[in-house]
């Protein structure tokens, strides 16, 4: 046996030994968060099982149940609830494997090595510290399946099976790889098998990672890492986890689909999809956008593959997404079999792209009683700002059939932005809450789960069956309309108030959130009797849910500093660069025949300290654009770098020390090379850092180039 790694750790806060459990729970049901080439695991089967013995008579003495998989734990620093290090709560996996082949399976593990490897027998065969009850005497076992991704890059994207021996009483986790042989009967593959252990030793405690057969060891690059990988990056993360304080807010990421099923259709959408990267017309990342709306899609086509196959149904559900944007997801849902549309403010130039198959609508949506879907299966929300908690109310009053799928970006209430109400949260989770409360208050069941998106809004909400039957759907509708009034300020009471003694019970829901079902009336900002009433009057009037509902405007405004005068941002960015520059930093420079010469680097100051140099309006005009002050900076490229919220001047021999650019990027160079003045030419004390033939920006008019843009203006004229 041989240790390729081993760290000391800090525990200021004694969170040993039951942080290092929870640690390896993370790396036991979640290790994608640290092998970046793994999709994620399936947990088969539970057990436990004595200790094996020269004859290894003992096979499991319990095996924990399997079902759909949802690992929803296994966050650094849980403990399980009866306070015992280890497992945390009870997972369930997703396999067929019941605990009779996990029996018969460590029966065969346990005789295989009596004959084949005394050292590691020794190891999970060791006896307990000290005197310990009779359950410490046993091992827990977890049979995994680990998911390779599914990618042109890798060969290897079979799934691989593992069993996984926890000596909690002895801080020592054995990894053991499993494969099939010729009778296809699972074995140890004794090369890959490696180890986990916890010590303490002279009033300090230490990490290792050991492996039985170092000279055998094989590595995919997958599966299997490189032995230093193990002792390295692995071993760094667990350390780091064993001793972290803290709990995730979030769930699992794909807690409620399979994601051996969403690796493989995944890779069969990307490729399927991918050549919209080449012709995207929009102005935003195409790469982002496409990718991250195939993810969504995956999701959703495997949640509705798996509600078909609950149900016992074959006919693809139909849909509609609200705030559809691009309209791909809507894209790629109808032609993967799904009848439905999408609706938008904005058209926008990619929707001619889709094809007649592809239906996409412009217009607003203002909930009222005439954007009802009484036909369609589910409703969609994928960063529909405004329209997010509406979805649930949408959905509710379509018809008791209809569901809901919601991607919460911008924080928005009923009418206007949503007000905070909780310090003890982050923004995001708080914002989470409340549309979990809208769900729950319309009589949902509600789901959460994360997706794999590249995005930091990555939470779904999900509304699949409701917690009333259909016979009450009418006492439901009203207090649907009571939760409405209560975070609009209007009335409370109802005609059928004295009615509500007899409302039916509801069931718990699944989220798990139950604190966040607060009471209707609480926390709303109540508006004078008079104004409500007269509110309340026109909305029955009208028809509209809440007449202060302002949907998105037509014409999308800019915010982001491009559109202020040039005047402006040029007196902004001299102003700045001044402050910066009486913090002087000298540095060496080449001069244009090439000599050494001084340049002014500048100083550094916080965003803070910037702005309480700027005078009182130029604030005032910053604050009116989106990001402000910092987004004027970082427009400013060719001047300033902001980097963790400090302002420097920008060096540009460091940025063309950089490493090459990707081919893509490179041409776009070409094309603006020279296209606009060098800032510093002209306003830096001691000029350019860089000569004129290096710089990639003009010396002089007489250096500058037309840039394609205003090549087709002139054209065009």
């Amino acid at each position: 046996m041989a240790e390729v790694g081993r760290v000391p750790l800090s525990d200021p806060g004694a969170l040993l030994p039951a942080g290092f459990w929870a640690a390896v729970t993370v790396w036991l049901e979640r290790p994608q968060v640290v092998n970046k080439r793994l999709c994620g695991v399936r947990v088969e089967v539970r057990g436990s099982a004595s200790r094996p013995r020269a004859q290894a008579e003992c096979g499991p003495r319990r095996g924990r149940g399997h079902g759909p998989e949802g690992l929803d734990t296994g966050e650094p620093g849980y403990a399980s609830p009866e306070g015992e290090p280890g497992l945390g709560p009870r997972a369930i996996g997703e396999g067929d494997a019941p605990a009779a082949d996990l029996d018969s399976l460590w029966d065969r593990v346990s005789q295989s090595l009596v004959q084949d490897s005394s050292e590691m027998l020794a190891s999970l065969s060791g006896a307990a510290f000290g005197s310990q009850p009779e359950a410490a005497q046993e091992l827990d076992l977890v049979l995994r399946t680990v998911i390779p991704k599914a990618s042109p890059h890798f060969s290897l994207t079979v799934p691989k099976k593992e069993l996984v021996v926890q000596d909690v009483s002895n801080g020592r986790v054995t990894f053991l790889p499993l494969e099939e042989d010729d009778a296809g009967n699972l074995e140890v593959k004794m090369s890959n098998v490696y180890q986990l252990h916890l010590h303490h030793s002279e009033g300090e405690w230490f990490i290792s990672v050991l492996i039985f057969c170092p000279e055998r060891w094989h590595s995919d690059g997958v599966v299997y890492p490189k032995p230093a990988w193990l002792g390295g990056e692995l071993l760094s993360k667990l350390a780091r986890w064993a001793v972290e304080n803290r709990k995730s807010e979030f769930k699992s990421t794909l807690s409620l689909v399979s994601i051996l099923r969403y690796s493989r259709m995944y890779w069969e959408l990307k490729e399927k999809y991918r050549d919209m990267v080449k012709v995207w017309p929009e102005v935003t990342d195409p790469e982002k956008f496409v990718y991250e709306d195939v993810a969504i899609a995956t999701y959703l086509l495997i949640l509705w593959e798996e509600e078909r196959a609950e149900r016992g149904v074959t006919t693809k559900q139909s849909f509609v997404d609200l705030g559809c944007g691009n309209g791909l997801l809507v894209h790629i849902l109808s032609n993967e079999g799904h009848p439905g549309r999408g609706i938008d403010v904005r058209r926008r130039k990619i929707w001619d792209m889709y094809g007649p198959q592809t239906q996409l609508e412009e217009g607003s949506i203002t909930p009222s009683d005439k954007t009802l879907f009484p036909g369609v299966d589910w409703l969609i929300g994928n960063h529909s700002d405004e329209l997010t908690p509406w979805i649930p109310v949408i959905a509710a009053r379509s018809s008791y059939t209809c569901r809901f799928f919601v991607l919460p970006c911008c924080f928005f209430d009923f009418v206007g932005r949503y007000r905070r109400r909780q310090s003890s949260k982050t923004q995001y989770r708080e914002y989470l809450d409340f549309v979990l409360e809208v769900g729950l208050s319309c009589g949902f069941h509600m789901q959460e789960d994360c997706l794999r998106i590249p995005s930091t809004k990555r939470v779904c909400l999900i509304g699949k069956s409701r917690t009333y039957p259909p016979s009450a759907e009418v006492w439901m509708d009203e207090q649907r309309t009571r939760y409405l009034h209560s975070r609009q300020g209007h009335p409370q009471s109802l005609p059928s108030e004295r009615h509500a003694s007899s409302a039916p019970q509801t069931t718990a829901h699944d989220a798990g959130h139950q604190d966040c079902h607060r009471t209707f009336a609480a926390g709303t900002e109540c508006m004078s009797e008079g104004l409500a009433a007269e509110r309340g009057a026109e909305a029955q009037a009208t028809g509209l849910w809440a007449p202060g509902f302002s949907p998105r405007e037509k014409a999308e405004r800019v915010r982001n500093c491009a559109t202020l005068p040039r005047d402006f941002i040029d007196q902004v960015v001299l102003q700045v660069a001044n402050l910066l520059l009486d913090g002087k930093k000298l540095n060496m420079g080449t001069s244009e025949d090439g000599s050494l010469k001084t340049w002014n680097g500048g100083g550094s100051l916080s965003l803070a300290e910037v702005a309480a140099e700027l005078n009182p309006e130029m604030l005032r005009r910053l604050k009116r654009e989106c990001g402000g002050l910092q987004t004027l900076l970082r427009n400013s490229h060719q001047v300033f770098e902001v980097l963790n919220g400090r302002v420097h001047i920008r060096d540009w021999r460091r940025e063309l020390q950089r490493e090459k650019l990707p081919e893509a990027k490179r041409s776009l160079s070409a094309e603006v090379f020279k296209t606009r003045m060098c800032w510093f030419f002209a306003h830096h004390p001691d000029g350019c850092i860089l000569p004129a033939a290096h710089c990639p920006f003009a010396h002089g008019p007489e250096e500058l180039r037309l840039s394609r843009t205003s090549k087709k203006q002139r054209q065009a004229s």
